[in-house]
């Protein structure tokens, strides 16, 4: 995909590299869509890990039909386009500032122990989120900033669970938390440089500093995810509210406006030169 994208660049930036560069930097955003798309897609570790077995192993497994070529593609595209101008990135923030604070509000009042027992609060993104909005709206945004339609369904599925079903909750962690936590440093990266950020700033959200050491967190997460008391019929419910999810991910994204081609230059440009140790600019 990102091959395709970067070789119509010419024709919508007015030029083109010559064919050393055009090369190089086709393979650098291949290789970054790649670790996009690896990020997404959580791939059991061994059979030593806790994702190997029980609840764990149903999500990895039950949501890779979400991972078809088509909706990855369509996420990655999406991503890229929500760091193609800061307006669209300003919009994707506020997004999943709408979205975690109704999932965050929903564990608060969950009285389900097994919401409860995966409620890490090393995980909560509301606060960093709270920060982002900020540094995009000023500090009125909590009047000026609403949700976008699908947001709005995205939040207004958080609550309909909550209510009626507060173990599908435990697909939203998955999905967001797991996948966020994956690959927010690289994602995050990906934006600032996209997007020239004032000294780093408006990416507090990918930035888990609670969590020094992702992998081993995460399999804590796992095993205590295994151990929670669901029969069969609401382990499978929880497979279909994850595949849900991420569908609903897809529609955020489907919003924005910016040009993935625009991203997809600004980081070929940047890797090209750190690759052949340049300074920016230079």
């Amino acid at each position: 995909m990102l091959a395709l994208l970067l070789s119509s660049v010419s024709y919508q930036m007015g030029g083109r590299p010559a064919a050393s560069q055009h090369r190089a930097a086709v393979r650098l955003l291949t290789e970054q869509e790649e670790r996009v798309s690896q990020a997404m897609e959580l791939k059991p570790i061994g059979d030593e890990s806790a994702r190997a077995s029980g609840l764990a192993l149903q999500l990895d497994d039950g949501t890779r039909k979400s991972h078809s070529v088509a909706e990855n593609t369509a996420f990655v595209t999406g991503f890229f386009r929500g760091i193609a101008t800061k307006a669209a990135f300003a919009q994707l923030v506020a997004s999943l500032y709408f979205v975690y604070e109704a999932m965050e509000r929903a564990f608060d009042e969950a009285t389900d122990a097994r919401v409860k027992a995966l409620d890490y609060p090393q995980l909560r993104r509301v606060p960093a989120l709270e920060e982002d909005m900020a540094y995009y709206f000023g500090d009125d945004w909590r009047s000026a900033v609403k949700p976008s339609a699908a947001t709005q369904r995205y939040v207004d599925r958080v609550r309909e669970v909550a209510a009626t079903s507060p173990e599908l909750l435990v697909a939203h962690m998955y999905t967001r938390y797991l996948g966020d936590l994956f690959g927010g440093q690289m994602m995050g990266g990906m934006a600032r440089r996209s997007l020239s950020l004032d000294d780093g700033r408006g990416t507090a959200f990918y930035a888990f500093d609670d969590i020094p050491e992702v992998k081993p967190f995460i399999d804590r997460w796992y095993q205590e995810l295994n151990t929670l008391d669901l029969d069969e019929a609401q382990k499978a419910a929880i497979v279909d509210e994850g595949n849900l999810v991420f569908g609903l991910n897809i529609g955020i994204f489907d919003e924005l406006e910016g040009s993935p081609v625009k991203a997809l230059w600004t980081l070929a440009s940047d890797a090209l030169r750190r690759a052949l140790g340049m300074g920016k600019g230079e």
